[in-house]
């Protein structure tokens, strides 16, 4: 055991010093600061309800706080008997957020740069320079939490199947179930689908090998492995893709139910919004000069020397109001702000590091493992990709084609997996140098690399305009509104217009020699290991650690400041006066129509009430039909706001001050409407409900035709009740009494997946009313009537999940026995036992000479 200690020593030091290292550059964290990520605010006003429930114990599968009500599937579901739940709710009890996604990071690639049999020091670089490059802190810093984690384990991912298939079929299928389970629990179904599109390539690769070889049993046998193992992760998360596929056919990225009256594709997103985040060609050149199409979108920085600054200086401004008037402008006109690419904004450019850059070129030229032209294979295809609308050939034919495409938006994200293959490739690269003898080929191949890389940036520094124009697509836009702004002075706009795209170049310049710096310290680095001016292999692979770890850290410095952070009750909404009033309603049950805020992404007033709006990318289709239909416009179809009981309204008047008003046509809970309209579909169905009175009339669609008695569905008794009793979100109990048979509408969201409705605890059928809401035919007499919510894709799902979860603890578990014995077998083939040395045997005593012969 203690040469094992020894052997593996090195491990455990890395493993601190990554730790060290996120003590320092996420240091508020430790202090008890939040990152205050926009997106986070609006998944907790999303999560409300739910947290309200889980502080007294209780889940709730449904939630009605946002877009009138919706499953919690994809907002947050509990999942206790998935293995995996535990292992995050561990790592999050542990480590500060984000310190526990970010360490995932560094070790995952760590784990399958040594599975590739690269040197610990460059394997902890390569994790360094993966983990910091700019696009996973930018993820980190909008809290895209999901995304990072999936991302997380790509690399772990990975290295587990490449394990499998050299042979350690019992460990590397037992890790790989293991990973890939957490993978599928991360929940970002697009990040996880993007990295089976490299793992095809991959396996395709192998198996061509494998042909070639006339050697397939071996691939065989370890494809049976992974097979297994990828069934045991679907087992373990069983309640989540479940439900989560039984959900996505009624979400929004499900198939459209309108026919004529809608814009939208029969199924999947359209593509304009799909590819409206597209990777711009030349954006690509910010892998390797992280401002060459300048900062983000938002507000950056433009001191008194920036060409912006000097115009209105030599207007006569002082040079406190020549910066801010210079920064108003880079900020609020479209076509002027700083970045100048294709998209409707960014955070910040996908920087790998001019270091990697160099040595993933220097990769391509040197390395001979079949690994690389998978990795260049997968690159090509998430570029390609990447670029959607901007070179929209391949990534057509994906939308077009390939299952499930054409259900994910912003399409460069697929960069994730080609940031990933830049830093493998790399210290593939450098790990030849150190394995290889022969020094005067690899050095030849190196200077080919750097006159390449070095050379494209002396152009960037020198004549940058060869590549990059430094104008987007709508800067003549920008100038016109400019001088609108500006008074008709098309002259000075003009000269604003230069001095910003003279900003825009010095930007891209200042960034361009930077790099060049970086890779020619690279370059002086490797010349001095190959001609053995360095000759300790530990020094060489530190000092590149070091170059590395400088070059990612400073860009992602720039996106992720102590400033970012934020103590944990400053990251709290603080609600309006208006707001304050409507809380003061103890109904338990109603909803705000707040026409201050977009209905579809609105984050706040989750915190506060039930709302017709909310924020979430996986609202229901019928819904967020709904809210293109009548409620996006204004003002909004009043009926519509009538029917989803909107019994408060949120406005301003005209000095734009924020006021409210009680609804005083709000249907209420529940209600017996007098008449009964047919539609012949979804497209009939929604033009009925834009003008009628939804208080007597509903409009039901032909198809629930039988489950209505229509001799008996519509009495006379116009004094029967119906009223909300009991409120859960997943138990709803109301009480209803008349004379005589009613229809029953209630102001609640309709979906058949897992809803029930009993009446006096005998089950009865309901239906889908006034496009979105519940209705059901109630019988004469007082009447207890409940609908509960118990979705068998959750449940049942979760006894797989159980099973699946046992199942693995034991794969792990004989998998680290197998470990231990075979390193004790090591152990003693290393140091054997010494023999005990064997007793001589007793002499004869010889005669005494003399004596008779």
């Amino acid at each position: 055991m203690n040469n094992w200690f020894k052997r593996n020593g090195i491990h455990f030091l890395i493993g601190v010093i990554f730790f060290v290292i996120c003590i320092i550059y996420f240091a508020p964290a430790f202090q008890g600061k939040v990152l205050g990520q926009s997106d986070v605010t609006g998944a907790q006003s999303t999560q409300k309800e739910i947290n309200d429930y889980r502080e007294k114990g209780v889940t709730i599968l449904w939630t009605n706080q946002i877009f009138g009500g919706m499953p919690t599937f994809q907002i947050w579901a509990p999942y206790p008997d998935n293995i995996t739940t535990h292992v995050v709710s561990a790592l999050k009890a542990v480590f500060p957020n984000p310190v526990d996604t970010v360490l995932l990071l560094l070790f995952g690639v760590y784990f399958l740069l040594s599975v590739l049999k690269v040197k610990p020091w460059l394997a902890a670089a390569g994790a360094l320079a993966f983990t910091f490059s700019s696009y996973n802190i930018i993820l980190l810093v909008a809290g895209h939490s999901n995304q990072v984690f999936a991302i997380a384990f790509f690399a772990p991912l990975i290295g587990s199947i490449i394990l499998t298939l050299r042979g350690k079929y019992f460990t590397g299928g037992a890790l790989t179930a293991l990973f890939l389970a957490m993978e599928i629990r991360a929940n970002h179904i697009q990040m996880t689908y993007y990295l089976m599109l490299a793992l095809l390539i991959f396996l395709g690769i192998e198996l061509y090998h494998a042909l070639k070889a006339k050697n397939t049993k071996p691939f065989l046998k370890s494809l049976g492995y992974l097979a297994g193992a990828a069934l045991l992760a679907l087992a373990i998360n069983a309640s989540l893709l479940w439900s989560t596929a039984e959900y996505a056919k009624d979400s929004y990225r499900g198939q459209s139910n309108l026919k004529q009256n809608t814009k939208e594709p029969s199924d999947g997103l359209s593509k304009d919004y799909a590819y409206q985040y597209s990777q711009g060609v030349a954006e690509c050149f910010t892998f390797l000069v992280p401002n060459a199409f300048s900062f983000g979108s938002g507000p950056e920085t433009l001191d008194q020397n920036s060409e912006t600054a000097k115009v209105f200086l030599a207007k006569g401004a002082d040079e406190q109001r020549a910066v801010l008037t210079a920064q108003q402008v880079v900020e609020s006109f479209p076509g002027l702000t700083l970045y100048w690419g294709n998209k409707p904004g960014t955070s910040g450019p996908f920087y790998f590091g001019a270091v990697i850059c160099f040595l993933f070129l220097f990769g391509l030229l040197v390395v001979k493992s079949r690994l690389k032209w998978w990795l260049l294979a997968t690159v090509v295809l998430t570029m390609l990709l990447s670029f959607g609308s901007n070179f929209p050939v391949v990534s057509d034919i994906f939308f077009k084609y390939f299952p499930l495409y054409n259900k994910f938006r912003t399409v460069e994200s697929i960069i994730a997996v080609t940031s990933l293959c830049f830093p493998v490739l790399a210290f593939l690269a450098v790990q030849q140098i150190v394995d290889t003898d022969d020094k005067a080929i690899i050095f030849k191949k190196l200077k080919l690399a750097f006159y390449i890389t070095g050379g494209l940036l002396f152009i960037l520094i020198v004549m940058p305009g060869i590549f990059l124009s430094f104008k987007g697509a709508d800067y003549q836009t920008g100038i016109t509104y400019l001088t609108q702004a500006l008074k008709g002075d098309s002259a000075l706009a003009n000269s604003v217009a230069k001095a910003i795209v003279s900003d825009r170049e010095s930007l891209e310049r200042n960034d361009a020699i930077r790099s060049l710096i970086f890779v020619v310290l690279t370059f002086g680095l490797l010349w001095a290991f190959i001609k053995e001016r360095i000759k300790n292999t530990l020094v060489f692979s530190v000092l590149l650690l070091v170059l590395t770890v400088g070059d990612v850290w400073q860009v992602s410095k720039r996106y992720l400041k102590d400033a970012n952070f934020a103590d944990k009750l400053d990251n709290q909404v603080k609600p309006r006066e208006v707001d304050n009033f409507i809380m003061r309603d103890t109904d338990p049950d109603f909803r705000v129509y707040d026409a201050t805020a977009n209905v579809k992404f609105d984050q706040f007033n989750g915190f506060f009430h039930k709302s017709v709006s909310g924020y979430s990318a996986a609202r229901l289709k019928r819904y967020d039909e709904l809210i293109d239909s009548h409620l996006s416009q204004s003002p909004p179809n009043q009926d519509v706001l009538d029917m989803l009981n909107a019994k408060y309204i949120i406005t301003t008047d005209t000095s734009r001050n924020v006021k409210m008003f009680a609804n005083p046509t709000a249907c209420g809970h529940a209600w017996f409407v007098k008449s009964l309209k047919y539609a012949k579909n979804a497209d009939e169905e929604m033009t009925a409900i834009s003008a009628f009175a939804p208080k007597d009339e509903a409009i039901v669609d032909q198809r629930y035709k039988k489950l209505i008695d229509e001799k008996q569905a519509l009495g006379l008794d116009t004094a029967g009740t119906i009223k909300l009793v009991s409120y859960n979100p997943d138990h709803m109990i109301y009480e209803s009494g008349s004379t005589s048979n009613q229809l029953a509408v209630f102001s609640e969201i309709y979906y058949e997946k897992g809803w029930t409705m009993l009446i006096d605890g005998v089950e009865k059928p309901y239906f889908r009313a006034d496009y979105v809401l519940r209705a059901a035919q109630i019988p004469v007499g007082n009447h207890k009537i409940e609908f509960v919510f118990h979705p068998a894709s959750y449940y049942t799902g979760e006894k797989i999940s159980l099973a699946g979860s046992i199942l693995l603890l034991l794969a792990l578990g004989g998998a680290g026995f197998v470990g231990v014995r075979k390193m004790k077998e090591e152990a003693t083939a290393a140091d054997p036992e010494p023999k005990k040395p064997e007793a001589k045997k007793a002499e004869p005593v010889a005669k005494k000479s003399g004596g008779k012969k």
